[in-house]
């Protein structure tokens, strides 16, 4: 059976999660740790997608969710948290971490995200990807090109196809991809984006010159 690990300090956190993962993935049997010393004892049994806040007991974010990486190599990571200091993202994005999303997130953004990871994707807010390429270009681009929203390759292929009228069913068969890879990769456009629907984010992915 696949298994998914939920950290979280906060029981009622780890509940909603639960749950969300449960939409998205109701096969998944779940683990639940309150603190990291839980989690990386949980992570020795290779669990198939981690899910973690940063702020728990046991130790800092970074060193917390490196030792979680070293506990299942091979387990994505998604962290849910409020922190969103630049230095800590930065630092965990160069860890391999599969994904983030906010705490204040819809579960339907969780549940994307879920998919996204487990489709072998990475879900990544548009900050992260302009401190990436900050550091890979060696300093802060240029004032008012540093925080456009930037699209996947996959993303700008799924959305080029819904500004076509694809279904998706039609954009799964064209991409060789399952249906709810497709609603994945919808869902993370709409949130790169800012997009509440499919016509808002194909109007602003064309807008920015994206599609």
């Amino acid at each position: 059976m696949k298994s998914c690990l939920i950290c979280d300090d906060h029981a009622m956190m780890r509940e909603a999660l639960a749950g969300a993962v449960a939409i998205g993935w109701p096969d998944a049997r779940v683990v639940q740790a309150a603190d990291f010393p839980q989690a990386w004892h949980a992570a020795a049994g290779r669990p198939d997608l981690i899910i973690s806040d940063l702020a728990m007991p046991g130790a800092g974010p970074v060193e917390g969710v490196r030792r979680l990486r070293q506990a299942a190599p091979m387990s994505p990571i998604l962290v849910v948290t409020g922190n969103e200091e630049d230095e800590v993202l930065l630092a965990l994005f160069e860890l391999g971490i599969a994904g983030f999303a906010p705490k204040t997130s819809k579960s339907a953004v969780i549940e994307a995200a879920v998919r996204l990871v487990l489709a072998g994707g990475r879900y990544l807010p548009p900050r992260v990807a302009e401190l990436a390429a900050e550091k890979a270009s060696g300093g802060p681009r240029p004032h008012g090109h540093g925080s456009a929203p930037r699209l996947t390759e996959r993303q700008t292929d799924v959305l080029t196809r819904v500004a076509l009228g694809r279904s998706n069913k039609e954009i799964a068969r064209e991409l060789d991809l399952s249906p709810a890879t497709v609603k994945a990769h919808i869902a993370a456009g709409l949130a790169v984006l800012g997009a509440t629907n499919r016509t808002e984010a194909v109007v602003r992915a064309r807008e920015l010159g994206l599609i």
